[in-house]
């Protein structure tokens, strides 16, 4: 009977040490689809009607072949941040002078907002669209989360104080997600209500997916974390061609690396 359970113990030890390896070993092979040149100083990702987004000297264009599209503000300074949630209604973040521009799907501008000048004050750190006619605003000023009506110029806080510093957020039109520097994950919807998503592995870019899967580079290496069908936590290295690379992009299953020369797109499937 003991050598019996020895042995089960044995094997369960060895089934375990297997499943652990294999996880550690675990790699994704993204299949390459397009390659081209790019003299972009950042390259911010695709729409859904297939045009490209990039800042070059601080200007931010829109194309698509021989389409061209473009837009710049020198008297507001350097582009922040971009949102490109919706592609009939682009935010431009011009933090350094607390301000954003709304722009349509042809870069004219639809409206610019300076904080300074709100009623409530503001001094925003970060942005992003939001739904019913609001951005997201993290103002530095009360260390809240809060909503700005653009058209009402109404603002309203949602969320309690924020205990540290934002490492880095992302938003989509109805949460606020941010990885303090801590790395510790949470999400803010647009009632308020903080959701603590877990720790972060440590890395130097990353993006979110959902609430439990990301992208993240760390030391020019390229991971996905998430779980897999059996429901395990695993992270797996992304194999691309590029050694080294400036920021990379997913959306729909397709992956962009934005190097200083170049734009690879692969064909991804997550685990």
């Amino acid at each position: 009977m003991r050598k019996t359970v020895q042995k089960l113990l044995f094997f369960l030890f060895v089934f375990c040490a297997a499943n652990t390896i294999s996880a550690q070993d675990s790699s994704i092979n993204p299949t390459i689809i397009s390659h081209y040149k790019n003299d972009a100083d950042e390259f911010l990702g695709y729409d859904s009607f297939g045009y490209s987004y990039q800042i070059k000297n601080n200007v931010f264009s829109k194309t698509k072949g021989n389409e061209l599209f473009e837009y710049k503000n020198v008297s507001l300074g350097n582009i922040t941040k971009v949102d490109l949630q919706n592609p009939l209604k682009m935010v431009l973040f011009y933090e350094d002078f607390n301000s954003i521009v709304l722009l349509d799907n042809q870069l004219n501008k639809i409206t610019e907002i300076n904080f300074s000048q709100s009623t409530t004050p503001i001094v925003a750190d970060a942005i992003g669209m939001s739904t019913q006619n609001q951005l997201w605003i993290y103002n530095t000023l009360n260390q809240q989360i809060g909503l700005f009506d653009y058209l009402k110029n109404e603002y309203k806080t949602v969320s309690i104080p924020l205990t540290e510093p934002i490492k880095y957020y992302q938003t989509d039109f109805n949460t606020f997600n941010w990885i303090d520097k801590n790395n510790n994950w949470f999400s803010c919807d647009i009632f308020g209500k903080i959701t603590s998503l877990g720790k972060i592995s440590d890395f130097d870019k990353i993006e979110i997916i959902n609430n439990t899967q990301y992208i993240f580079s760390k030391d020019n290496f390229l991971y996905f974390k998430g779980f897999n069908k059996a429901n395990s936590d695993v992270i797996s290295e992304i194999k691309i061609l590029e050694k080294t690379f400036n920021n990379f992009y997913y959306k729909d299953q397709i992956l962009s690396i934005f190097t200083s020369t170049d734009i690879s797109n692969y064909k991804i499937v997550t685990p």
